[in-house]
């Protein structure tokens, strides 16, 4: 299973995610729904951009727990 940490890395870094929208351009709806862990899956471009305004990988986003 795939354990969403993106809120858990914004409160860490002080961020929310109208931050996160106007460092990135993403729009809001995304950004809420990776937040909110609603998606099933992620474009790459979104990804990258997460990771260039958090200064981080994707594995500090997103990690892989055995179920």
């Amino acid at each position: 299973m795939i354990k969403n940490n993106f809120a858990k890395l914004l409160a860490e870094k002080g961020y929310d995610c109208r931050d996160i929208v106007k460092m990135t351009g993403l729009d809001n709806h995304i950004v809420r729904k990776i937040y909110k862990s609603q998606t099933t899956r992620i474009d790459f471009n979104t990804l990258d951009k997460l990771c260039f305004a958090l200064e981080c990988n994707t594995s500090d986003i997103f990690k892989y727990v055995q179920d």
